[in-house]
């Protein structure tokens, strides 16, 4: 009968290592999701009287990844960046499932920049959109054609409207 060969020092450091970054990539990927359901709404409305339901982008989480990772927007559904300043803010599509178009918004809420149909990226590294011409303080992503469909214009002054 043969004994069991030690598991040497350096094996057990790097089980432990792999467990406990395991452990956090699992309170991360949970907290994350519990997040999501909590999600608060703003209904924003257009001059057209087209409203749409954007989840804000509110934690530092949905700043960062956004729509990525997410198989569908509802009908007339959408996010909301509402960055603490106004300024230069661009955003990525990585990870992101399906096609969006990009609403930059100033402080006085009207639209001063549209780009429609930016398709997803899966590959690194991922090309950046924006920043716009003038300083913006909030960024809408809506399901690609909205801004088409919904006759979307540079100039136009926006609502907002915080569903609780």
């Amino acid at each position: 009968m043969s004994t069991p060969q030690p598991i040497d020092r350096q094996q057990r450091k790097s089980r432990i290592i792999t467990l406990v970054l395991l452990a956090i990539l699992l309170m991360s990927l949970s907290t994350f999701l519990v997040q999501r359901e909590d999600a608060k709404t703003i209904i924003v409305t257009f001059p057209t009287g087209t409203e749409l339901e954007a989840e804000v982008a509110d934690t530092p989480e949905k700043l960062l990844f956004g729509l990525a990772f997410q198989e569908a927007l509802p009908p007339n559904g959408g996010m909301i960046y509402i960055f603490e300043q106004a300024g230069a803010h661009r955003v990525t599509t990585k990870e992101y499932r399906f096609a969006v178009d990009l609403i930059w918004i100033d402080e006085q809420h009207q639209v001063v920049q549209l780009l429609e149909k930016v398709e997803p990226c899966r590959k690194d590294p991922c090309p950046w959109y924006g920043p716009p011409p003038v300083a913006v303080r909030y960024l809408i992503e809506a399901a690609a054609g909205f801004i088409k469909e919904k006759g979307v214009g540079v100039g136009d002054e926006l609502k907002y409207t915080l569903r609780m």
